[in-house]
């Protein structure tokens, strides 16, 4: 029986109130108590706006900003956290992100320490009246001031791609060479560039490049110099070049000594890029929505100038089939250092023979990489539209083997995305296994899958995917696949969804 007059003893450490975290233990604040070292490549991780939240919390943190050496600002991080409409921006809302984007910007680097070199440094911001310059003025003092390694601007704009008339890509362009001209110094420093949504004046794109020396990666995004206008790049030091959706008649690469990597997305020319001393160009990629109009690429033509690529991709879109196969006699010159390919989504349902073409004519490939896929949320499914545009039905590639006794030495490795248990891809696998007498891996991989693809038009019929699922069904499909071929060959396919 407990004393009445007897308290209770006390505990000997008091615990913490709901919702309050101990200091100490797993709910204690870890975080702050980490290394100088190992907190920075924590917040040199994640957008410095973010960041720069995370330090306010915690006194000894406060100091950690001055001490970063990768800066990510976006100004479109910036509006989500006041705006969950993020792309209904009006024209205030630009300026009002844009000098915050700017102040918050113009206050980090200029509190930095100086002996720490600023390793990259990402700005993400629109293109509009005033916000545009204060960035610029912000950046142009970083750079007069500090070191930094890679700097790269990204510009956005009001309007998305499609919406752009042709007035708002004039609008657009005049407003980034407004600041171009005004502080030219910012972007002399540049390392990255990406615009968007701008048609410029004929010498225009020859200033931007002449002003941003330092510009190793250039991207053009529905950017032109007007419709059926001629470009011409020259530069001493960009490695990586990307248009994508311009309205040129064609692209000459001029001088570009250091030019390693080209991708041309949706051209409206015949011939969608001239090569001109491009002595290291190794890596190119081409996507096209082929069309009755698109004229068959022919690679012995195209290539002539760079017989040294090493790594080519080509996407078509789920749509026709726009490179021409040709005979190893034409194209053994300009695929002779080949090693990898992709072919990107050939439409689902037609013969993949033709691409033989490309082992008979590259005898240093190595890895082919296919996908077959027909990407209904991409795929114009509009018949009158298909009919209006010239969009081509299904059909195969006519092609014929050169040598039907092939035998390729360097071929290691094949990839197909997409893959159905029926008697196209059965046949094609087979082909490959016995022309490729190297073989090292085989992996089948089901269907992409894409979420936008969940929301079609019921109307739309998509067959649906007989990839086998099951232990037995694998084995009985190798066994089919590799029938006269011998174990060696069941032993290198690998079915991976």
């Amino acid at each position: 029986m407990k004393n009445k007059g007897s308290r209770r003893r006390p505990n000997k450490a008091a615990a913490p109130r709901k919702g309050e975290a101990a200091s100490d233990g797993a709910g204690g604040d870890r975080l702050s108590k980490l290394p100088d070292d190992i907190l920075l490549n924590i917040l040199e991780r994640v957008d410095t706006l973010d960041a720069l939240r995370t330090c306010i919390l915690s006194k000894r943190m406060l100091k950690l900003p001055t001490m970063l050496s990768r800066f990510d600002i976006d100004v479109g991080n910036l509006a989500r956290h006041h705006d969950a409409a993020s792309y209904g921006y009006t024209l205030n809302h630009v300026i009002q992100y844009n000098n915050a984007v700017a102040g918050v910007a113009e206050k980090i680097l200029s509190a930095r320490n100086l002996e720490i070199p600023i390793r990259k440094l990402r700005l993400r911001f629109y293109v509009g009246r005033d916000g545009c310059l204060s960035i610029s003025k912000a950046f142009a003092c970083t750079m007069a001031t500090q070191r930094v390694d890679n700097a790269e601007f990204v510009l956005l704009t009001e309007k998305s791609c499609l919406k752009c008339t042709h007035d708002n890509l004039l609008y657009y362009a005049q407003q980034f060479n407004n600041c171009l001209g005004d502080y030219p110094a910012a972007f002399a420093g540049l390392t990255h560039l990406w615009l968007r949504n701008m048609r410029f004046g004929e010498l225009d794109i020859p200033n931007v490049l002449s002003t941003c020396k330092r510009l190793v990666s250039l991207r053009l995004s529905n950017c032109d110099a007007g419709v059926r206008s001629v470009l011409h790049i020259e530069h001493a030091q960009l490695v990586e070049l990307c248009i994508e959706e311009g309205k040129f008649e064609a692209v000459q690469l001029n001088g570009l000594p250091k030019l390693q990597h080209v991708n041309f997305v949706g051209w409206c020319c015949p011939d969608p890029l001239t090569f001109r001393s491009v002595p290291q160009l190794r890596k190119l990629r081409l996507e096209q929505i082929g069309i009755s109009s698109t004229k068959n690429l022919q690679l012995s033509q195209f290539l002539a100038n760079v017989p040294w690529i090493s790594d080519l991709h080509l996407d078509f879109r789920s749509e026709k089939i726009w490179v021409l196969p040709e005979s190893p006699k034409l194209l053994a010159p300009v695929l002779g250092k080949l090693q990898i390919v992709n072919l990107d989504n050939l439409p689902e349902g037609c013969d993949m023979a033709w691409t033989m073409f490309i082992l008979e004519a590259a005898p240093s490939l190595r890895e082919l990489c296919i996908t077959v896929w027909d990407d209904w949320c991409k795929i114009v499914t509009d018949k009158e539209f298909r009919r209006k545009n010239g969009y081509c039905e299904k059909a195969n590639v006519e092609w014929q083997p050169s040598d039907f006794d092939l035998k390729h030495k360097n071929l290691v490795k094949l990839t197909i995305h997409g893959f159905q248990p029926d008697v196209i891809f059965v046949r094609y696998v087979r082909r490959i296994l016995e022309v490729a007498v190297n073989m090292g891996d085989i992996s089948l991989h089901d269907r992409k899958v894409c979420e936008r693809c969940m929301d079609l038009d019921p109307e739309i019929k998509v067959c649906p995917s007989r990839y086998p699922r099951t232990t037995e069904e694998k084995d009985m499909l190798k066994v089919e696949i590799t029938k006269e071929l011998g174990m060696a060959s069941h032993a290198v396919i690998h079915f991976r969804s």
